[in-house]
């Protein structure tokens, strides 16, 4: 046999096998999506999968919970062209090595989980992305037993939830249907490089 006609076997065979796999996924639900680690690529990760729901013309929402009111690319795009099918909401004060106020950071991460908590029960929203909550639940500037608590029971089950930020706790992952975690192998902030705009914000 050529090549060309083993390999054209080998992929035979492999389709067989990624279609018997594939016909057994049948089920559709609102999935609990989480993204963590020390990586870079975490709320882009998620924000990739907003505007892929905004393509699809799926009603979706953002909930920025440490993010401050520094301009972002992406919070520009969508209140510029998306605002009618998106809703974004930067309802954090800034890092909290900044804020150094844990009254206020508790505060502002209490009213943007009611936010929240508000745009997820609207059947009408699709997908939810709450932007570094798991920095505020690391925290403990909210209960995860709440969070844990809604987002099993009381989330309409075609919603789908993105939670990102470091540090996911365990009972999250638990949780969660899909987690993936962004490991940091090299980043150009150690070679004294700042942060730029179009690939940190």
């Amino acid at each position: 046999m050529s090549d060309n006609e083993i390999h054209k076997t080998k992929m035979e065979k492999l389709k067989a096998s990624k279609d018997k796999i594939f016909n057994t996924k049948n089920k559709k639900k609102g999935l609990v999506i989480v993204y963590s680690g020390k990586g870079k690529g975490k709320s882009t990760a998620a924000f990739g999968m907003v505007f892929r729901a905004i393509a699809h013309n799926m009603p979706c929402a953002v909930v920025q919970f440490i993010k401050g009111a520094m301009a972002t690319g992406e919070r520009t795009l969508i209140n510029k062209n998306f605002n009618s099918i998106c809703e974004f909401h930067t309802l954090g004060d800034g890092f909290t090595w900044d804020t150094q106020d844990k009254d206020k950071d508790v505060k502002s991460a209490k009213n943007a989980w009611e936010k929240s908590k508000e745009l997820i029960s609207n059947p009408e929203k699709k997908l939810v992305l709450l932007d570094e909550i798991n920095i505020a639940l690391r925290y403990e500037y909210l209960k995860l037993d709440d969070v844990i608590g809604f987002l099993s029971n009381e989330k309409p089950k075609d919603t789908h939830v993105i939670l990102t930020g470091r540090n996911a706790p365990v009972k999250l992952i638990e949780c969660a249907d899909l987690v993936t975690e962004m490991t940091l192998i090299k980043h150009h902030f150690r070679e004294g490089v700042m942060s730029q705009k179009g690939i940190e914000f």
